[in-house]
């Protein structure tokens, strides 16, 4: 503020003594003084990248101009006679052209190019070809690379035009000065007025080698934009027309996808009425269990055929691939393919559906339980307790998983096939030589008939439907005896039909049934492990029952007989 007051002064106090014309150009030259500093003050800026580029590149060009001069200078050293002091001079100049080297080569990247970071659009991926729905977020986010990139590169060619308007405001500046000082008559009166303290006023090298400056960065500014705008509009194109395609091919996959659901829901409310349907005409719960598995499969195996030939380009190089990769599979997956062969097998063939009572026998386990789901690749199935798990297992209430495969290598059993709810089971039991056998017999078989009479009448009656889809020759229900002749006594074997979900239950019940009968007949005596023992040379036998205590009876050793174990 002095400094100017100081000027108005100086202009006010000294303008009777100056003429119009000097004060004029005082006038002028402040004004171009002004321009000068706002347009350093924008060109020089720390975030000014366009200029540092630029400084750059005139680095890279002032580290060859020093690397060639200091050759120059080696080069006219040498030739002169090699006294201490040249020596000291060339050891001198070839350190400093080593680091000039080493400059160069840092310099290096702006030889060619110095703005290509700033004009050159960084290198994207190929754009999406939006097939699915899957694809339209992949669309989306490109779209959104494309919109920041070209806003960058704009945000940066409206950096340079900003550059560029400064430059040339520096460049008439200087032009201008450069006139006055080689124009005005009154050069030595201007030095007096324009003090370089508040006024600029440098010498006629000073501002020509200021203004080739800064006609150098002008020049090389206006070419790289003439460059830049052209690069800058065809980029804008391209990214136009990808942003245009990519918008259409969203659009068609989203009415594409609307139309997919809606017939995907249709084929669900299909599906869905006719398993009503099903409820309401087919009472039998095995056969409704199955249908609507068929229909599941179905509608799943619609709906995977209509999305696989929606979004499938190629169909025959589905094709293709499908045949390679199922010759890999059969092989590395062959138990998952059999076991949905035997899924087939399974549905279509009905050797079991879900709550039949199935024996299972894989490497001599043995599994019997009820069948709760038959999925695609395995058998799901509740362990009952059962005679089975009575006599071996001692375990019950496990779920079993047993692959669909093992119905092509593992003999299955079903309880309750073909509408059958009862199986044949027996209660075996045996009485002396000596009992009446023939009581024995008819005891047996009366209580056998007393429980199981239900199940009887009820298999004779599923015999009947059964002879239309069978070729059954014993129909013979009601419950059997038979009196087999052992080593130990008289076996009695009697057999009836029972509930297969409840045999054990039934057999528990028939059996006390027997011993409770049994008991009451002086005649009949159950026949149970003992030891005859014979003492000294009487041979009289002695029976003891294992199951009571033994009696410490002294044995004669001679004419002993081995004692004899029978049942």
């Amino acid at each position: 503020m002095i400094l100017r007051f100081l000027v108005f002064f100086c202009i006010v106090f000294l303008g009777n003594a100056l003429s119009d014309e000097v004060i004029e150009e005082i006038k002028a030259i402040k004004q171009l003084e002004s321009q000068i500093i706002e347009a350093n003050n924008f060109l020089n800026n720390p975030n000014n990248l366009w200029l540092k580029k630029y400084s750059n590149y005139e680095a890279y060009q002032q580290a060859i101009f020093n690397v060639m001069q200091t050759q120059n200078e080696i080069e006219l050293l040498e030739k002169k006679p090699k006294t201490i002091e040249i020596q000291n001079q060339l050891n001198l100049l070839e350190r400093n052209l080593t680091a000039l080297e080493q400059q160069k080569e840092v310099l290096g990247i702006y030889k060619d190019s110095p703005f290509r970071e700033l004009t050159e659009a960084k290198k994207l991926e190929e754009a999406p070809n939006v097939t699915n729905l899957l694809l339209t977020a992949r669309a989306y986010s490109y779209i959104k690379k494309i919109d920041a990139e070209l806003t960058a590169l704009q945000n940066n060619y409206q950096r340079l035009q900003e550059n560029l308007k400064y430059l040339k405001q520096k460049d008439e500046a200087l032009s201008a000065l450069l006139e006055i000082y080689n124009t005005t008559p009154h050069l030595d009166k201007l030095k007096n007025v324009c003090q370089s303290d508040y006024c600029m006023f440098p010498n006629r090298e000073e501002i020509s080698k200021a203004y080739q400056a800064n006609n150098n960065a002008l020049t090389i500014l206006e070419t790289t934009q003439v460059v830049f705008g052209t690069t800058l509009e065809i980029f804008a194109k391209e990214m136009e027309e990808t942003k245009t395609r990519l918008k259409l091919q969203i659009k068609e996959q989203f009415i594409k996808g609307i139309y997919i659901c809606i017939t995907i829901l249709v084929l669900i409310g299909i599906a869905f009425s006719i398993k009503l349907g099903v409820r309401k005409y087919i009472h039998d719960n095995e056969r409704i269990y199955t249908t609507n598995k068929i229909i599941n499969f179905l509608n799943i195996t619609l709906i995977v055929l209509i999305l696989l030939f929606a979004y499938l380009d190629n169909v025959s190089y589905l094709v293709t691939v499908l045949g390679f990769a199922s010759a890999g599979l059969a092989i590395a997956m062959k138990d998952l393919f059999m076991s949905i062969l035997g899924w087939i097998v399974i549905v279509v063939g009905g050797c079991v559906h879900a709550g039949d009572r199935i024996k299972v026998i894989k490497e001599g386990a043995v599994y019997i339980g009820d069948v709760l789901d038959i999925s695609v690749l395995r058998i799901t199935l509740y362990e009952d307790i059962t005679l089975t798990t009575y006599k071996e297992n001692r375990r019950a209430g496990r779920i079993i998983f047993i692959p669909n495969n093992f119905v092509f290598t593992t003999m299955f059993s079903n309880y309750t096939h073909g509408g059958m709810k009862t199986v044949w089971d027996g209660i075996d039991f045996t009485i002396t030589f000596g009992s009446n056998h023939e009581r024995a017999c008819h005891i047996a078989r009366e209580c056998a008939k007393k429980y199981a009479k239900g199940y009887t009448e009820s298999t004779r009656k599923q015999f009947i439907k059964m002879r239309d889809r069978f070729s059954l020759r014993n129909t013979n229900v009601e419950p059997r005896v038979f009196s087999l002749l052992e080593p130990n006594g008289i076996r009695i074997s009697v057999w009836y039909l029972t509930n297969a979900y409840a045999t054990l239950a039934l057999r528990s019940s028939i059996s006390a049934e027997i011993i409770d009968e049994i008991l009451n007949q002086p005649d009949i005596q159950i026949a149970y492990p003992s030891t005859t023992i014979y003492e000294g040379r009487h041979n009289q036998p002695s029976h003891i029952n294992e199951n009571e205590p033994f009696k410490n009876t002294p044995l004669k050793s001679d004419g002993a007989i081995p004692p004899q174990n029978f049942f």
